[in-house]
């Protein structure tokens, strides 16, 4: 239980940041990855750490909560050893790791965290290990044995041929004039060596990996005497070049440098920061339709936001990823970065070639594939990476691709390809016109649409915006995705083909046949200056046969002028609500009074409960909903059932008790509406008297 506390503690901490810590200053990242480390090892003795190893290397890691439970570092599975935490050693015949390391001078000290070579090739020197074993303060960031190891050979060979000189150097570059822990290693910023007081690059990233000059810390804060050694896993080199000075020297990228200095950003490429250039080589730039890249080259716009969208905001080097991370751009664009064993990913594709080339401002990556971001993209080019290839295709084949790949700002209204499962529309004169009109005649950004707005279309029409709890429709057709927005346009993904309106609610009703008896209706009741002026109404049409369909008493009803409009204004609601804007249940009042129950399931729009045989036809003052049935008010249908009690009431005995059990629930039913409460106390006194007997 008290363990279970104590992770829990951590737990909330890792959660909340290193500021939440109630007790001693703040921690490091790295310092509560250790202490994790530390927890998860607890049972196994004091001092012992938990430590993942990568099945079949012999990269190890201090374990956070998420790799913990993943058991995986970049994909890779690995396993839980316990070994005992930095400063602390076994003592035979007990548990753990009681015993803290001796205290000795960094020369000793060197062997003691596992990197004797460094050992072997500071006795080479002749200067260097009395100063590691004599009176100072110093830190050294000692490459491990394998570190050694790894160095190609002709490196290798060029230090220990010269070792006052060039190994001398070396080891002097990983070595800075004080004392300095994790705690002090913040993120960017940087440590004078001792050699020719050359700066060594820190980077302590939020997952608790630490880099030095991009090599990985493996084991931090090992005190000695007269220091600190810290162990990585890699020998490190000076910086010398600036980003900017790298790209105009290597040959793999002449494209880039030609880039760079169209763009202008030469300047902030050697200037001061940390950045990371995710630097795309010929090949890449290669492997764009000619079109495209000399388009994105001659537009100064296009091309600085490419080059941004390979430019990262703080330096990133390879040794942090050891899972997925979301990063941004200067361009804004979100990347995903990620690893594959030793390959690093971007969105999830390997096109790194090389990677860790540091700079005095940052870290390079070489890669092999070219990021253009939405903003230096056309329609044309913003829809072949988008579920809506079908609707392209259309307006390709209407003649309309000159405004998809040119320069006017557009909108583009473009349907889901699953909305042409059935087949698509032969190219005529009417499917050319609809195409038009998906297609708005300004660059527009749905965050910045609003309820009753009006665009206007390439094809002369005026579409109304809807704007509901849980989504945002232009007629009847809602976005289903989120914006792209281009160099020009922007690409709104829709949920269906847009049907512009077409005249008024009158003028809808009159054009089609099957509702002839409700426009005589609308017309004796006094209804048709209602429906021809503007507004912004949702009208529930009977057809013809929904009225045929009424029994003859109900049908007789309709003779009153007055009960006539009664029971049509029930039809009418009054705001726009289209299918994509109906939730689970939306209650919408009518013009009658009462509200109209509209629900949809199954993609199936139902008032009333009753289903909708067609939805959205659009008209210039509202939308209308095909029914199959007249729609009773609530009272209208209490005053029905009253009728049904009062003549069971006055039965013979022997034929009203056949119909006792629905005339009560009947009651039940109507007596909730209290408008009519009052009307049923007399019924049903009357039937509470019948049933006593």
């Amino acid at each position: 239980m008290a363990l279970f506390v104590r992770l829990l503690a951590l737990a909330l901490a890792l959660a909340l940041g290193p500021a939440a810590t109630l007790a001693g200053p703040a921690k490091s990242p790295y310092q509560l990855v250790l202490q994790h480390s530390r927890l998860r090892g607890r049972q196994h003795g004091p001092n012992v750490c938990a430590v993942q190893k990568v099945i079949g290397t012999n990269r190890k890691y201090f374990t956070n909560c998420k790799q913990w439970y993943q058991r995986k570092i970049c994909g890779k599975s690995t396993v839980i050893s316990y070994e005992c935490c930095p400063g602390y050693e076994k003592v035979p015949g007990e548990k753990g790791c009681p015993a803290a390391l001796p205290l000795s001078n960094l020369y000793e000290t060197l062997g003691v965290v596992g990197s004797t070579t460094t050992q072997l090739y500071t006795d080479r020197t002749e200067k260097l290990r009395p100063e590691m074993e004599g009176p100072g303060s110093f830190t050294i960031f000692a490459p491990s044995n394998e570190a050694w190891a790894s160095l190609p050979a002709e490196v290798l060979d060029s230090l220990v041929s010269n070792v006052n000189i060039e190994l001398l150097n070396a080891l002097r570059y990983h070595m800075v004039g004080r004392r300095v822990l994790t705690d002090e290693l913040k993120h960017g910023m940087t440590l004078t060596s001792m050699y020719q007081n050359s700066n060594i690059q820190i980077h302590h990233y939020p997952n608790g990996i630490v880099t030095v000059n991009c090599a990985r810390l493996l084991k931090a804060d090992h005190h000695a005497t007269n220091g600190v050694v810290h162990l990585i896993d890699k020998v490190i080199s000076t910086i010398t070049n600036n980003i900017q000075q790298i790209i105009e020297i290597e040959d793999t990228f002449e494209t880039l440098r030609a880039a760079v200095a169209a763009s202008g950003l030469n300047t902030m490429l050697e200037g001061n920061g940390q950045y990371t250039l995710l630097a795309p080589t010929n090949e890449a730039f290669e492997k764009i339709p000619s079109e495209t890249l000399n388009r994105i080259l001659g537009d100064p716009e296009a091309l600085r936001d490419l080059l941004n969208n390979h430019i990262l905001k703080s330096a990133m080097c390879a040794e942090a990823i050891v899972a997925g991370l979301s990063v941004e751009t200067l361009e804004g664009t979100t990347l995903e970065v990620g690893c594959s064993g030793d390959m690093l990913t971007i969105n999830g594709k390997a096109i790194i070639s090389n990677k860790d080339i540091l700079a005095t401002n940052g870290v390079i990556h070489y890669i092999d594939e070219l990021l253009i971001p939405d903003s230096a993209k056309t329609l044309f080019e913003l829809a072949a990476e988008s579920d809506v290839s079908t609707a392209i295709d259309l307006f390709r084949q209407a003649g309309l691709g000159n405004h998809l790949s040119g320069s006017e700002r557009l909108t583009l209204l473009a349907p889901l390809n699953s909305v042409f499962k059935d087949g698509t529309p032969p190219i005529d004169a009417h499917t050319r016109n609809l195409l038009r009109n998906h297609i708005i005649k300004d660059q527009l950004a749905s965050k910045y649409l609003y309820h009753g707005q009006t665009l206007e279309t390439l094809g002369g029409k005026k579409l109304r915006v809807f704007v509901y709890r849980n989504s945002l429709c232009i007629e009847n057709s809602c976005i289903a995705a989120h914006d792209k927005r281009g160099r020009y346009g922007t690409l709104f993904t829709m949920d269906r083909v847009l049907t512009p309106p077409m005249g008024t609610v009158m003028d809808v009703l009159k054009g089609d046949n099957r509702f002839s008896m409700l426009v005589a209706a609308i017309q004796s009741a006094g209804l048709t200056e209602t429906l021809n002026r503007e507004g912004v109404y949702t009208v529930f049409a009977p057809t013809n046969e929904a009225f045929r369909a009424l029994p003859p008493r109900e049908r007789s009803r309709l003779l009153d002028a007055k009960e006539l409009a009664n029971i049509l204004k029930y039809h009418i609601g009054d705001e726009i609500l289209v299918s994509g804007g109906i939730g689970a249940l939306v209650r919408l009042k009518s013009l009658q009074g009462d509200k109209l129950e509209v629900s949809l399931k199954n993609n199936v729009v139902s008032v009333n409960k009753e289903p909708v045989a067609e939805p959205d036809i659009m008209a210039t003052n509202g939308v209308v909903h095909v029914i199959t049935n007249v729609l009773q008010p609530p009272v209208m249908v209490v005053m029905n059932d009253m009728l049904m009690v009062s003549l069971w009431s006055n039965l013979p005995q022997e034929r009203g008790d056949e119909l006792a059990d629905s005339a009560l629930e009947i009651f039940k039913q109507a007596s909730a509406f209290s408008r009519v409460r009052c009307l049923l106390a007399p019924v049903y006194q009357k039937l509470l008297e019948r049933m006593k007997h």
